[in-house]
């Protein structure tokens, strides 16, 4: 009527359970019972205590057998009709079968119960002292045992579940893993300043960054990246945190914020973790020659090693990078030349160079301050969008770039050129 592999994986090992109290456990107490002249049980009970620690099988498949009573309960009529006869029984005392194999769980805690009573009772000077409380010793390490299959089951079952939740995918699924966190969290976007919910699982080995599914048949995320732990760095920004990964750099919050420009890369580090990109709204003109972005001729890039926000001249270029599995990559020129080795000729170097770069770049680098901004008419109206530098060597001139005509100088109190 029912398989035997199934029966098998209902009782576990309640069988070999059995027997060792029943031809060893019971007759040695017994035996000691009957014995006046040897009031001890302690030197019983510390010689089979480690054999209590099988108690650890049955207990770590009790929520599976349980499950399978209930399922062949509900698919097997014969089934039904056998479990009811048994519990009509007098020996089962009008109780359900699942009451009954919850007894075993129970044992090794009463048990430990039973002989921390007995110790404490026990006078001082009695002899079966140092044997009762070996004894005990030994309960509690069973007892331990049996809570840690209880752990390790229900560690197994949240695992499985997560993994479910996730597609099964090949690379995700462990037993060996730990789930250490999971919950929704806000992405925070470079380009447009916007967060978006996300989820993240927290594993003592990696970090999943996942988007909840639009249709939830199977699985009920996508895992867009997988963050190694090993080399992952946590920086925390006053509304937001920047999660930095061998894969992948992320920015996120808990809730709606503005965040900071991210703290530069050291050199040993360039193409080996993934950068922070620099949001595009916090950046006016290229980071590395200074030209203005426009929506038409130069638009916004980032550069994959550092992050900077460049135009496309000033990243058309490709280099391998460690995090990305040394996979080709566009990159500014600075990194392609720091991470390759190769420099560019000549005539390729100038040709990407842009207007202001070329004009303001040496005096930029030795300013006290540099910027963008709006030159006004007398009007207040706005005019011509320069590229302002005041030099070290004299900080009373004040050099406007106004490309593509040539840099204006700028001093006295009325502004005058």
């Amino acid at each position: 009527m029912i398989p035997e592999e199934v029966v098998k994986m209902i009782f576990s090992n309640i069988s070999s359970i059995y027997q060792f109290h029943a031809l060893f456990f019971l007759p040695e107490l017994q035996k000691r019972m009957e014995d006046c002249s040897n009031p001890r049980i302690g030197d019983v009970i510390q010689k089979l205590a480690p054999f209590l620690k099988m108690y650890g099988e049955y207990v770590k498949n009790f929520d599976k057998a349980v499950e399978l009573i209930t399922t062949w309960w509900e698919k097997s009529p014969p089934f039904q009709e056998l479990i009811v006869d048994i519990q009509k029984r007098e020996v089962c005392a009008n109780l359900t079968l699942q009451h009954h194999m919850l007894e075993p769980v129970q044992r090794i805690p009463r048990y430990e119960l039973l002989l921390k009573d007995y110790v404490r009772k026990l006078p001082p000077e009695s002899p079966d002292r140092h044997d009762a409380e070996k004894a005990l010793e030994m309960i509690f390490s069973a007892a331990k045992h049996s809570n840690a299959a209880i752990a390790e089951m229900e560690r197994l079952q949240n695992l499985w579940e997560v993994y479910q939740r996730l597609g099964l995918e090949d690379d995700i699924v462990d037993p060996s893993n730990e789930l250490i966190k999971e919950g929704p969290i806000q992405k925070i976007s470079f380009r447009n300043n916007t967060t978006s919910e996300k989820y993240l699982f927290l594993f003592n080995n990696m970090l999943l960054y996942c988007v909840p599914k639009v249709i939830q048949v199977g699985a009920e995320f996508q895992v867009r990246w997988r963050i190694d732990v090993d080399g992952m760095k946590d920086v925390e920004f006053p509304d937001s945190f920047l999660v930095s990964g061998k894969q992948r750099s992320l920015e996120l919050q808990a809730s709606r914020a503005l965040s900071f420009p991210p703290a530069q890369f050291k050199s040993e580090e360039l193409g080996r973790r993934a950068p922070q990109w620099v949001r595009d709204k916090l950046v006016t003109m290229c980071m590395r020659c200074k030209e203005p972005f426009n929506a038409i001729t130069r638009r916004r890039h980032h550069c994959r090693a550092c992050g900077y926000v460049v135009c496309a001249r000033c990243s058309d270029y490709r280099a391998p990078l460690q995090y990305d599995r040394n996979r080709p990559n566009r990159v500014c020129l600075e990194c392609y030349v720091f991470l390759t080795g190769h420099l560019l000729p000549e005539e390729r170097e100038g040709k990407h160079k842009g207007i202001l770069e070329k004009e303001s770049a040496e005096i930029s680098g030795q300013s006290l301050m540099c910027s963008f901004l709006q030159l006004l008419d007398k009007n207040g109206k706005g005019g011509t969008r320069g590229w302002f530098v005041i030099p070290q060597d004299d900080p009373l001139v004040l050099y406007v770039y106004a490309a593509p005509q040539s840099p204006h100088l700028c001093s006295g109190d009325d502004g005058t050129y």
